[in-house]
């Protein structure tokens, strides 16, 4: 067997990713701080252990949530631990600034925007310090992230309750602000039922430890001198005076996640508990810095029915019988959400499973240990809908494998139903929250809709019918005055039903800055007076969150939209097919953080490395969102701190896939660059990467004495401080009889037959030059096939140059392939190439360039992978594979391209492989590898880099046995597998050409 190159390690890689704080570190600009913030940055920068940044960027970013809302902050803080937390209180005191605590930043209703200082908790309190699995709990910091502490817990047989949509990315603090509960709470509850205990600062920087106390202890506590000991003496008279109004006044469905929780506090039959009582208070009362929280066991088994309806109120009266069967959760997904499913590569696949074309769905999960007794419930869902009527088709998904598609897009309902939203018109949460007995739920839904009809508002409907809350988010332009006044006559009137069901206008995203002005009439005068006395006594001097759930603004007030001036006129170089150009592309975000996620996926590879908000996809949005509402857009993109913000994308494109707003970082950046460019100049070594097509002829041509600097110390050392590529990274080889010498020097067969026709291979420009084997197998393969098989060497896909943000160079050589490939190739003939990088280019970036030219529309049109031709030809038999070849009966390990992802998908290449007989496919999810092209071999970012690859691709790659057999598409991930694991990584090309069959046999 020979490997398919076999470069040298110069510098092994490091032992360990590196460390976070090495990676970004925020940086503060004093370009907009007043006197008296200065000083503030100052005294916390000396006072913390953790970061502190003022800079406008750094506010901007944090000035926002998943919300509709925007406030921007003073400053944001990254504490690294209590005493941070203390310090950062007792300097608020000092300046009389507010304190704000936030996690994810997801919340939905504005809880985490304001103004004063943010403490962002996710960044570096995100440890799990104690995991018990006799007692069943785990003290966490409130940082940790709802999956984190899952995977912590999944070996003990355990995990966290409340199972909240983003729980991948959802912080346990977050979830303890918000009382957060998720699909599971008619079996596990919410929040409030698992937090035993909480560490926590109060508003006057003291700590504090809360816990169920008897009476004993809370009378010692109530005696101490402090404002711990004024909460033990006051609140229990305050709930003594007012029993009447919290008997009266909280709304009578359980699932609620609104107001303070007195009617706890009221409570004769449970201890007093200040930890269970401050869960859902926003952080208005105190700061969390710890939680003891409890564990449950986790089901070994899941069973899915999924109920196909013609209508959204036929699916939710089809829950009573199912909650008969008691599944263990029962959610919704409307026609609207189905459908924007279908427009994404990364949830595509559940088309496949629905039976016609349904407009709504139903999935009773039920969860349990034993499956036949959980398959036993889902024949009696089955046979119950039919009994009644309900619905026309029930699918059952059973194994893991049926449910992945199912649970996929459940999961992602929020998100995909933010990518309805057109410009300035967005699905808004505002009405999304409320619940009402599931019994009621019907008609509570009927009367919905017609409030939304009476008002001309269209909306998507998802959630959690078992417990009725729907999550219902109605269209609106919150530009347009008079719609945003709708809006407000929209939340008095559901206000007002929700009430006449006895039902809660918030059942577990909170109230925020959404919903807190109803709560006096939603709990009536005593109450509401009650809550204001509570608030009083934590927070006299109205420091922590202000302006949540008591003495609250307009919920019209501090909107995201409006506040945003009219864009400037900006000429791009890249279309930006969306309303509002380049910056509508950017606002497309609504922070409901997906790029967060640190488990799945390729999206984003270095907030994953950084934990730094700044590096999400969404940090970067928002940026750009700044700089292009600027008065002058074009000079804001070329400033520096912008550019801070942008430099550790990798360009992967998986955010154009997996963010469901469809967000494409890679295009804004390319052009956000091209402006850099404009203001400052191109950097020599964007030059020289942009121009790898003739670096890497030039090196092929000039082999063997080409790969000689990349073997002598000294240069490399040289080529990092001149042009800050890394001497750590080995450098490709050059081969001398690439692939352009080798298909015009072979001998040409005379006579053969070319059934299929012709077929283009495009002679990118990385494999050609460096592992023309790659190109010689495909060629060999699709003649084998019956393709006539002309290579295209004679032009650049610009790749390279789009990547360096140099527009106009990659506009040229985009013209001059697409109109080459255009005029030279039979019309309608498939083009392929092996490194999808440039390939996907052709289907992509040049429509982005060029987006009128019929060349163009025509190349793009007929680009096709290598591994789709293949697959076909071996189907139909005009290529056999070999059950004695070497790679027959092995186990591949699959790593895919990050543009193939986003552009394609894997299919293809999975089942490709899966065609060599016996073996044993298994596809990486590993996001991107790290290399990104150029990325890796820039010195300043080759930490970055190692640290991607460490996160998961390195880990998997070197668990494997040394008979597996490593396979990826991309040519940068081929050279950060083997500079990060000395493991070879094949093309499935080569695999293929390797496991023919000899002729005849």
């Amino acid at each position: 067997m020979t490997p398919p190159h076999g470069e040298t390690r110069t510098t092994p890689p490091p032992t360990s990713p590196a460390s976070s704080t090495s990676l970004s570190s925020p940086v503060s600009s004093a370009s907009s701080v007043s006197p008296d913030d200065r000083e503030l940055q100052r005294r916390l920068s000396h006072d913390l252990d953790g970061e502190v940044a003022f800079d406008d960027y750094t506010r901007h970013l944090f000035s926002r949530d998943a919300s509709m809302y925007a406030i921007t902050p003073r400053g944001v803080v990254f504490p690294r631990h209590t005493g941070d937390v203390q310090a950062t209180v007792a300097a608020a005191i000092e300046h009389g600034v507010p304190v704000l605590a936030r996690g994810a930043g997801t919340s939905l209703a504005g809880q985490t925007v304001g103004p004063g200082l943010v403490l962002d908790f996710s960044r570096h309190m995100n440890r799990i310090l104690e995991l018990d699995p006799e007692a069943g709990t785990a003290l966490v910091e409130p940082g940790v992230v709802q999956d984190q502490l899952n995977r912590a817990a999944a070996p003990y047989g355990l995990m966290f309750g409340p199972d909240t949509s983003t729980s991948n990315r959802a912080t346990i603090g977050g979830m303890i602000g918000n009382n957060s509960a998720g699909s599971g709470s008619l079996r596990y509850g919410m929040t409030i039922d698992h937090v035993r205990a909480l560490d926590v600062v109060l508003s006057d920087g003291t700590t504090a430890r809360l816990e169920p106390v008897d009476e004993a202890e809370r009378e010692r506590r109530a005696a101490l001198p402090t404002l711990e000991g004024r909460l033990y003496r006051d609140l229990p008279a305050l709930v003594t005076a007012n029993a009447d109004a919290i008997a009266e006044g909280f709304p009578e469905f359980w699932r609620r996640a609104c107001g303070y929780r007195l009617d706890r506090l009221a409570r004769t039959d449970l201890p007093f508990d200040l930890a269970k009582f401050v869960v859902g208070s926003e952080g208005t009362l105190a700061l969390a810095t710890r939680a003891l929280v409890d564990l449950v066991p986790k089901p070994g088994r899941t069973v899915i029915g999924v109920g196909h309806f013609t209508s959204v109120v036929a699916a939710i009266e089809a829950t009573e019988s199912a909650l008969a069967c008691h599944p263990a959760a029962v959610e919704l997904m409307d026609r609207t959400i189905l459908d924007l499913s279908r427009r994404k590569i990364e949830y595509a696949s559940l088309g496949t499973l629905l039976e016609g074309d349904p407009e709504a769905l139903l999935f009773v999960s039920f969860t349990g240990d034993d499956e036949t007794e959980l398959i036993d419930q889902l024949r009696q869902l089955t046979t119950s809908w039919k009994r009644y009527g309900h619905g026309y088709h029930t699918l059952q998904a059973v194994t893991p494998q049926q449910q992945s598609a199912l649970l996929k897009v459940r999961k992602s309902s929020l998100g995909l139903l933010m990518a309805a939203g057109e410009g300035t018109r967005r699905p808004l949460a505002f009405v999304e929250d409320t619940a009402v007995d599931p019994v009621h739920l019907a008609e509570y839904t009927r009367r919905f809709k017609t409030i939304l009809d009476e008002h001309g508002l269209s909306a998507g409907f998802y959630g959690h019918c078992s417990v009725g809350c729907l999550h219902i988010r109605p269209f609106v332009d919150l530009t347009d005055p008079q719609q945003v006044a709708t809006m407000r006559r929209v939340a008095e009137r559901v206000k007002d039903l929700v009430t006449e069901y006895g039902g809660v206008n918030s059942s577990e995203h909170g109230d925020g800055l959404a919903r807190s002005e109803f709560n006096r009439e939603i709990f009536g005068e005593d109450l509401y007076e009650a809550m204001r006395a509570v608030k009083g006594l934590f927070d006299p001097d109205d420091r922590l969150n202000p302006g949540k759930i008591v003495d609250a603004p307009a919920m019209t007030e501090n909107l995201r939209d409006p506040a945003l001036p009219p864009a400037a006129e900006l000429r791009t170089r890249l279309t930006f097919d969306v309303v509002g150009g380049m910056r509508g592309a950017a606002d497309r975000c609504m922070n409901i953080g997906l790029c967060r996620k640190s488990d799945t996926g390729a999206m984003c590879p270095s907030y994953m490395a950084t934990r730094n908000e700044q590096d999400s996809t969404r940090g970067r949005a928002n940026a750009l969102v700044k700089a292009l509402s600027e008065p002058d857009p074009k000079q804001a993109l070329g400033d520096e701190r912008l550019h801070e913000v942008l430099d550790l994308c990798l360009m992967c494109k998986a955010c154009k896939s997996e963010c469901p707003l469809g967000v494409d970082m890679a295009s804004l950046k390319a052009e956000a660059l091209s402006h850099h460019h404009d203001t400052h100049g191109i950097p020599p070594r964007s030059r020289l990467f942009g121009s790898i097509r003739l670096l890497n002829r030039l090196g092929s041509a000039t082999a063997p004495l080409s790969n000689l600097p990349g073997r002598i110390g000294l240069l490399r050392r040289l080529m990092e401080r001149t042009l800050g590529i890394t001497a750590a990274r080995p450098l490709p080889r050059f081969e001398r009889r690439n692939l352009v010498r080798w298909f015009g020097g072979r001998p040409k067969a005379i006579g053969t037959a070319a059934p299929r026709g012709t077929v283009t291979y495009l002679a990118d420009s990385f494999t050609t030059y460096t592992e023309p084997s790659i190109g010689r197998a495909a060629v060999e393969l699709l003649e084998r096939a019956g393709w006539d098989v002309r290579l295209e060497s004679g032009g650049c896909c610009g790749r390279s140059s789009l990547s360096k943000g140099l527009l106009d160079d990659a506009n040229d050589k985009a013209f001059k392939l697409a109109h080459l490939l255009a005029e030279t190739t039979p019309p309608g003939s498939p083009i392929v190439g092996c490194e999808p990088s440039c390939l996907m280019t052709l289907r992509d970036e040049h429509r982005a360039l060029l987006p009128g030219d019929k060349a163009v529309a025509d190349v793009s049109g007929r680009v096709r992978q290598v591994e789709e031709l293949l697959l076909e030809a071996i189907d139909e038999g005009s290529v056999t594979l070999s059950a004695t070849s070497w790679p027959a009966g092995r186990r591949l390990l699959y790593h895919g391209h990050c543009h193939q992802k986003a552009e394609v998908g894997t299919a293809a290449t999975v089942a490709l492989l899966n065609r060599i007989p016996g073996v044993e496919v298994v596809e990486l999810d590993a996001g991107c590898c790290g290399m990104a092209g150029s990325f890796g071999f820039e010195a300043e970012h080759y930490d970055v880099s190692m640290t991607v690859g460490g996160d998961r691709l390195f880990p998997a790659v070197l668990a494997e046995p040394s008979e597996t057999v490593i396979v990826a598409t991309g040519v940068s991930c081929r050279q950060q597998i083997f500079h990060g694991t000395e493991r070879d990584a094949w093309h499935p090309v080569q695999l293929i050409r390797e496991a023919l069959s000899a002729p005849g046999e």
